[in-house]
């Protein structure tokens, strides 16, 4: 796809070609010293996508690695955003939760505000505040069941969250 006077271009020995077939962890480390590509690449590092293809089309990645892409951008950037995920974790792999974990105190870090609209334990008991409604859906919830944190929520005995909660914290 490149012509052979685009190929014979290198940098550190590899061309275009060899980079686009490079995985993302392996183009960092072509890199090492480019402080302004490293940077760019390391929130995909971050986000747990250092083993996609640099040259990866758009459409073959999975629901949640788009996702994950979306969010390195926003790691980038260098402002004080409120985000809002209604259960980011359906789906994810208990491994790509907790890297999710990780980007989300990321945000936080940033000076960003993070909601999160979560029924997986893993996630909740890390929050700083956990709002409880229910006690169940539809006419019998849209009531606040307990507010405050994680610990609080476990001892508050309408919590059917707490109750859960109690045994992971």
């Amino acid at each position: 796809r490149f012509t052979e006077s685009v190929l014979n271009c290198k940098y550190n020995g590899y061309s275009i070609s060899d980079v686009l077939d490079s995985t993302v962890d392996e183009v960092y480390e072509i890199f090492d010293g480019n402080k302004s590509i490293q940077n760019k690449l390391k929130f995909l590092k971050i986000v747990g996508l250092g083993y996609i293809r640099f040259g990866q089309t758009a459409t073959t990645l999975s629901g949640g690695e788009a996702q994950r892409i979306k969010l390195s951008k926003e790691l980038s950037k260098k402002n004080n955003a409120l985000y809002i995920f209604d259960e980011p974790t359906t789906g994810l792999h208990p491994y790509d939760v907790q890297k999710f974990i990780k980007v989300l105190n990321k945000l936080v870090d940033s000076g960003n505000t993070v909601i999160v609209i979560e029924h997986n334990l893993d996630v909740i008991k890390y929050c700083d505040i956990l709002i409880d409604i229910g006690p169940e859906g539809g006419d019998d919830g849209g009531k606040i069941i307990v507010s405050g944190t994680p610990e609080q929520a476990s001892d508050a005995k309408d919590s059917i969250t707490g109750q859960y909660l109690k045994r992971l914290i």
